[in-house]
Parts: C-alpha cells; structure tokens; sequence
C-alpha cells in the first residue's frame, strides 16, 4: 500500500490527454508515454502474456494459484479529459487535511461553501490541484489502484484464480473500447475502475446519442432582409427554445435525462450545433430522440425544406440488461466493500463507461470506485486513504472469485 503514493503522483505527471474529433486511436501520441511505464512495471512484476499493440491498449495476465477457474478482469484508462490543461501537472499533498478551505493557486480555493463534502475528508490525506490544470485521477487513480493490487497478490502470495488487466487508450473522447480485445482478454466478467466517490457501485448508465445540426442560412444586407432573410443563428436559437427547458443538465439527476447544447458556431449564413441527448430508459430515450428529429422537421416545413440538417448517432446503451445475467460481479463487490468497512453506494452513472460498451461486447463490467472527486477540472481531488480503500476492495473482490 505504501507504493500508492509515489505511483500516482509519477502516473500523473505524465501528460496523457486525448483530443476530441480524431478517428485514430489512440487519438494522442503521448499517451503511449504511460503505457510504456505500465508495460515496464507489469514486466518487473512477473505478469505474463503482456500485449501492447498499435492502438495503444496493454493487456496482461496474472496466472491463477488455486483452482479457481473463473477468470477475472480489471479495466481502467490512461487518456485524460482535455477540458483542463493536463500538462506539467504538479499536485499538492495535503497530511492531515483540516477540512477547511485549500488554496490552489492562482485564485482558486477548494472550498467547503462549493464542495460540501470535503470536510468529511478530515484527518486524511488530500491530494488537490495546483490550480494550473486537472489532478488526472480519473483515470490514473484506477490505473494505480489496478497495479498496486496486482502488486499485493504477488508479494502475500494470497489464493487467486486468473486475472487479466487491460489499460485502454481515448476514454474521454469516446473511443476507449474502438479496438478492445474482448476475445482476447479472455474474461469471465470484469470491473471498470473509473468511478468516483467512496464506495460508489455502479452498474446503469445512460443510454447516449450525440447530435450534429447544420441550418442553412440565407444572407441577405439587413437594409434590405424583410421577407428574404433567414438567420441560422436564430433558427439555432429557435430549435433550442423548442426543447425543455428544465430537461437540462443543470435541472437533471439520478435517472433524469437530459437535452444538451454542448457546442455552437456560425453566423447569419450557417450556423452548426453539437448537442447530446441521455436517458437510463430506453423508451424515454428513443422518445427524446424522435422528438428532437420532429423540432428539425418543424423548422423545415417553417423555413423550408434543407434549412435544418441533423444527424442522430447511438453513442452506447445501458449495460444494465447485460450485467444483470451477472449479478453476482455487483453482489460480489458490494461484499467486498462492506468487508473493507465501506459502505456500498448503488448509483446510476450519470455518463457512460467503457464498460457500458464492454457488456454489449459480451464482456460484463460494472464499475467501481477510485475515490475521486471533481473529475475534469481544476478542482479534482482523491484523498490517499480512499485510493487504499479501493485497493483493499479489489484484493476482497478476488479473494471472493478464487473460491468459485
């Protein structure tokens, strides 16, 4: 457990963020930068059948040492969130954390008046930001977590049937699972570990489609417009009105879905908007779908047809249906935690996971906690002790599988 620490802060100063918008995989060169520390600590540690293969996604195995005959798989990644700066990242480590405000720099504090849970992290030790860029927690902490565990099961020799680990590039950008093995990982079921709070269990996620708009102006000099002008701004800004309004993310939790204008451009020529639309239930979310496709067609019959161009594509579904032939991987870690004196929170995730993907592949994968908090900005926090709480869940996890 004391190799925590130093692995984190090495893990994450490695500037390993993905870039939206490009088909390679992985879509950054420098991700492969942690990968070979990965594939160079999995070598020193024994692990056997170690891959690293073109697209950047390192799998290995540990042999089992009982008879157990289940093999299990443990799933984290390596890219980070290019919402913050992840370059030259230099974290803070706060001993004995008082539970009060923490200065990051450059006028950021990390406060309770904004994150009302840090004082219940009093007395452990906080890892923070400098204020210059994000933690990287999600999803180094998982990463760290994964290793160390592997690392724990080498040194105390402990019973465990055969466990594979993957580390995946481009999460962030959707991409994570684009070339994954899942034949060649060879697992009966497995974990992600990219969640968040202590104790977090989740096994629903959102179902998810992503939403490109083009609306077709016409430019005419505003002296002259009456009855020739169309301005696509406006025609965005009219689509937009027509949604509802408190169906919104800023309006939205739990299993609540949402419309969301996640990117807009343009002029009174063209005009072009990005948007995502989230639901955990399939129903709701094909009706979210179809009602959106009807706002566009409304605008067209208004402004005439072409005005408005859409194109709806399925991102991923709910692992649920999936992971429920398999409940015994939710039941199992829920024992594990409650072993490690952690009290198990069953929550929808609010996004997707690789491992929403990876259960439609046939590889069922709920995740688990990292212990992070305020993932993708400058605010990102992970207390060390929670990290070790996760470690001591994975151990209990394969403690629970080398018996089946």
């Amino acid at each position: 457990m004391q190799s925590i620490l130093p692995r984190f802060l090495r893990y994450v100063a490695v500037d390993t963020q993905s870039q939206p918008g490009v088909e390679a995989v992985p879509s950054t060169e420098k991700q492969r930068n942690l990968s070979k520390i990965l594939v160079d600590e999995l070598t020193l540690l024994g692990l056997k059948d170690i891959v690293w293969d073109e697209h950047n996604y390192v799998y290995a195995t540990l042999p089992a040492n009982c008879s157990s005959t289940y093999t299990l798989g443990f799933v984290a990644h390596v890219d980070t969130s290019s919402a913050v700066s992840g370059k030259d990242v230099k974290p803070q480590v706060i001993a004995n954390y008082d539970g009060g405000e923490v200065v990051l720099g450059h006028g950021y504090v990390l406060s309770p008046k904004d994150f009302p849970e840090l004082p219940t992290h009093a007395g452990k030790t906080l890892i923070t930001t400098s204020g210059d860029t994000l933690l990287g927690a999600d999803d180094k902490a998982g990463v760290v977590e994964i290793v160390t565990m592997l690392e724990e099961l080498i040194k105390s020799n402990r019973p465990h049937g055969t466990i594979k680990v993957a580390f995946t590039p481009d999460e962030e950008v959707g991409r994570g699972t684009a070339f994954f093995d899942v034949k060649g990982f060879a697992c009966d079921g497995a974990y992600t570990v990219d969640g968040g709070a202590l104790g977090e269990l989740e096994y629903e996620n959102f179902n998810a489609a992503g939403v490109k708009v083009a609306v077709n102006g016409k430019s005419v000099h505003p002296g002259s417009a009456k009855g020739k002008m169309v301005n696509a701004i406006l025609v965005l800004m009219e689509l937009q009105s027509m949604l509802p309004a408190f169906e919104n993310p800023m309006y939205t939790e739990g299993y609540e879905g949402f419309y969301h204008l996640d990117n807009v451009q343009g002029n009174v020529d063209q005009a072009h908007g990005e948007y995502i639309i989230r639901d955990h239930d399939f129903a709701k979310f094909t009706q979210k779908k179809a009602f959106f496709q009807s706002c566009v067609d409304f605008l067209n019959n208004k402004y005439g047809a072409g005005t408005v161009e859409c194109a709806i594509t399925d991102s991923y579904f709910n692992m649920k249906e999936h992971v429920q032939k398999h409940f015994h991987l939710v039941e199992n870690a829920k024992l594990a935690m409650e072993a490690a004196g952690v009290t198990p929170l069953v929550v929808p995730i609010r996004g997707g996971t690789d491992g929403a993907t990876l259960s439609y592949m046939g590889l069922p994968c709920p995740n688990l906690f990292t212990g992070g908090y305020n993932f993708h900005g400058r605010f990102e926090y992970i207390p060390l002790e929670d990290m070790q709480k996760a470690v001591e869940v994975l151990l209990n996890i394969v403690d629970l599988y080398a018996k089946r």
